[in-house]
């Protein structure tokens, strides 16, 4: 069982909505994030009734036997709030695990490129390995910490001195994952992976979804892999498991087939068919899949030169959407106009 044969279509899942076309932080629909599967505090879900998620929930089948072992990745990203600052003193630079003296300031240009804040996301993940399916039940919920922080880089001009900095601060994350599961005929289990954000945070009257999201995992997502079993498809189970895989309770995320054998399952905030696959005509992650990957890229082509150099300057993935796409051979932009599959010839009607 090898869960990186998963990676290309968990990244696509991960970075949905990260950033939106045309990938500049100035855009209006850049201004709030808006990705899929994020969790919320619990505090806050409470406070909005419950129509923000803060905990999500896979169920799927597994032929197991004795030897059957389990493993389940958890995945998100993590807001990073970025912003901008202009130093005091010109040239000053204190040593590290000291905070710099400067003004926050909503645009710096330096040695020819312009910074501003943003939002920017780190990956976080958890693998729980050798798990018994049989006796998932029995173990203990799963408390899972990542410490906030707070780290700045220096900004220099062209003759070396430092005059601005880059401050990245994160917020402390806590999330549990609890396991479960039920031999629902013989051989096969009903198995359960419920993950929650138990991340404190204290919602104030003003406080909107804005403020939550630093404390929230973003674009949350399970992979489960399993050695010596099967799992068994929800979205066409054999004809004996069908009355069982109806039992099979999925909030906020849906479990289908990847890979080559049913032998690995990626659970997901986006509904995909069994065996997804990345199209082999696509050059890399353009963050917006609701888009066709053509027209989006000769879009970017079209962005004026300032459009382009904010894009550049933004943030490290929006660069390399726009040098990938700039540098793109034409051969490549063809493939990307159409292609056919899965042809098959047409009936003839009976007479």
């Amino acid at each position: 069982m090898n869960l990186d044969r998963v990676e290309k279509i968990a990244e696509a899942v991960l970075y949905e909505g990260y950033m939106l076309y045309p990938y500049r932080p100035s855009s209006v629909k850049n201004q709030r994030r808006w990705n899929f599967g994020v969790l919320c505090p619990q505090a806050y879900s409470e406070s909005q009734q419950g129509s923000e998620a803060w905990m999500m929930q896979t169920e799927c089948l597994i032929k197991a036997t004795p030897s059957t072992r389990l493993s389940v990745k958890l995945r998100f990203l993590q807001i990073v709030k970025r912003s901008i600052g202009k130093l005091r003193t010109l040239g000053h630079e204190v040593p590290e695990g000291m905070e710099p003296e400067f003004d926050a300031v909503d645009r710096l240009e330096v040695a020819g490129r312009v910074f501003q804040p943003w939002q920017e996301a780190v990956e976080r993940e958890h693998t729980s390995a050798a798990l018994d399916p049989a006796s998932l039940s029995s173990l203990a919920p799963l408390y899972l910490t990542f410490p906030a922080g707070k780290n700045f880089e220096y900004l220099h001009d062209e003759l070396g001195r430092a005059v601005g900095v880059i401050v990245r601060e994160w917020e402390n994350l806590t999330a549990s994952m609890q396991f479960g599961s039920t031999l629902s005929c013989d051989g096969v289990f009903m198995v359960t992976v419920r993950v929650r954000n138990l991340s404190f945070f204290e919602p104030l009257a003003t406080a909107d979804r804005e403020d939550a999201l630093a404390f929230s995992l973003v674009s949350a997502h399970t992979i489960l892999g399993v050695e010596h079993g099967e799992f068994v498809s929800l979205l066409d189970p054999p004809a004996e498991f069908k009355d069982i895989a109806v039992h099979c309770n999925n909030i906020g995320t849906w479990p289908v087939l990847v890979g080559d054998l049913a032998e690995t399952v990626l659970s997901s905030p986006i509904i995909l068919y069994d065996y997804p696959q990345i199209a082999p005509e696509s050059a890399g992650n353009l963050f917006d899949s609701t888009e066709i990957d053509e027209i989006l890229s000769l879009r970017i082509l079209t962005l004026t030169d300032d459009e382009k150099r904010e894009m550049r300057q933004s943030d490290d993935r929006a660069r390399e959407i726009l040098e990938r796409t700039e540098t793109m051979p034409e051969e490549q932009f063809r493939k990307l106009h159409g292609v056919l599959r899965g042809l098959t010839p047409v009936k003839e009607e009976a007479l």
